[in-house]
């Protein structure tokens, strides 16, 4: 291993924006429900954002998506989170521009944890709507 002997903001920063990333993938990737089923996904949006979050196939063939996206925007960073069924917005979180990356990270924590919250009750809802 290799030890630094100090480290940069830029290098923390990245840090922090990896370790939030993956606390968002966590908690999306845990969604499951009984009769739906799922499945995580993770990639990049150039030309420097990430979205995370889990698909989830209906019985009907509609896929829905519960999701988070940060990505570097002009001087700062841009935030979404959403929930939708094919291109349907069931729940659109406001995107929202955060000029530093503490409070884009605290926000996306936010958000997946919105996200992941609601969607339980969301596929009950969808689910009933097909029987």
């Amino acid at each position: 291993m290799i030890y630094a002997g100090r480290v940069d903001g830029e290098s923390l920063a990245a840090a922090a924006l990896l370790a939030a990333l993956g606390r968002a993938a966590g908690i999306l990737s845990e969604l499951r429900h009984p009769f739906v089923r799922g499945r995580p996904f993770s990639y990049v949006v150039p030309p420097a954002g990430v979205r995370t979050g889990a698909a989830f196939m209906l019985p009907d063939g509609r896929e829905v998506t519960f999701a988070v996206l940060v990505a570097a925007s002009g001087n700062g960073f841009r935030v979404e989170g959403g929930v939708t069924v094919e291109d349907e917005a069931l729940v659109e979180l406001p995107a929202r521009h955060v000029p530093e990356v503490r409070g884009a990270l605290a926000l996306l924590d936010e958000y997946a944890a919105e996200v992941g919250e609601r969607a339980g009750a969301l596929l009950d809802n969808l689910l009933d709507e097909i029987v």
